[in-house]
């Protein structure tokens, strides 16, 4: 994996943007012992976080066809953001396929 593949990650899951924000700040002023972070700002669709020499994480949230779509930015924390990644519930593309006896009009077997 490239730095900028580390440096801005994505997820999609099935919590609203509000719910995953939440469990941002849980997750990242609570659980991570070694990489401590503090609440830096905040608002309605990102959070943004300080850590060690003053490392910024940021977390954004927003609504996109049908889930949310979760983006985390970081220099020195992308295994950090990796991990709170794998903490949400993620968000499966089911499609809707027509039953196999279904045939579609004109078309021969």
């Amino acid at each position: 994996m490239n730095q900028s593949q580390r440096t801005l990650q994505e997820f999609r899951t099935t919590l609203t943007p509000a719910e995953v924000l939440a469990e941002a700040k849980q997750f990242f002023t609570l659980r991570n012992n070694i990489y401590a972070t503090f609440l830096d700002r905040e608002g309605p669709t990102f959070v943004s976080f300080r850590g060690q020499g003053g490392e910024e994480v940021i977390i954004a949230a927003a609504t996109q066809d049908g889930a949310t779509r979760v983006t985390g930015s970081t220099y020195l924390f992308d295994m950090q953001i990796a991990r709170f990644f794998t903490t949400l519930p993620p968000y499966q593309l089911e499609e809707t396929l027509l039953p196999p006896s279904a045939t579609v009009e004109g078309a021969s077997a």
